[in-house]
C-alpha cells in the first residue's frame, strides 16, 4: 500500500468533512438523547462510506471517458461555478 497516498486522502477528505452539513446533522442525531451514540456513528458511517463508494466507482468510470487533462479542467471549472454561487448568496 502506498502510505503517503493514503495519508494525503486521508487528509484531504477529513479536512473537507469537518464543520459540513453532513458533521453538522451527525452532530444533531447525537445530541437527541433516546439515540444510541453507537448507532448514530454506525449509520453516519455507513453513510458515508457508500457515497464514497459511489463517487470512486463514478470517478473510475468518468476517467476511462476522459482525459485526466479534461478531468481536471471539469473539476476546476465545477468549484469555481460552486464557489461563485455561494458568494453570490452571501450577498443577495
Amino acid at each position: 500500500m502506498d502510505w503517503k497516498i493514503f495519508i494525503s486522502i486521508f487528509g484531504t477528505v477529513f479536512l473537507a468533512e469537518l464543520g459540513d452539513k453532513t458533521q453538522l446533522a451527525t452532530l444533531l442525531f447525537a445530541a437527541d438523547k433516546p439515540q444510541s451514540k453507537w448507532l448514530v456513528f454506525a449509520a453516519s458511517a455507513s453513510a458515508l462510506v457508500l457515497a464514497c463508494l459511489i463517487g470512486v466507482l463514478a470517478g473510475g468510470w468518468i476517467s476511462q471517458h476522459l482525459s485526466p487533462r479534461h478531468l481536471k479542467l471539469v473539476a476546476g471549472a465545477g468549484f469555481i461555478v460552486i464557489g461563485a454561487w455561494t458568494l453570490r448568496s452571501a450577498y443577495v
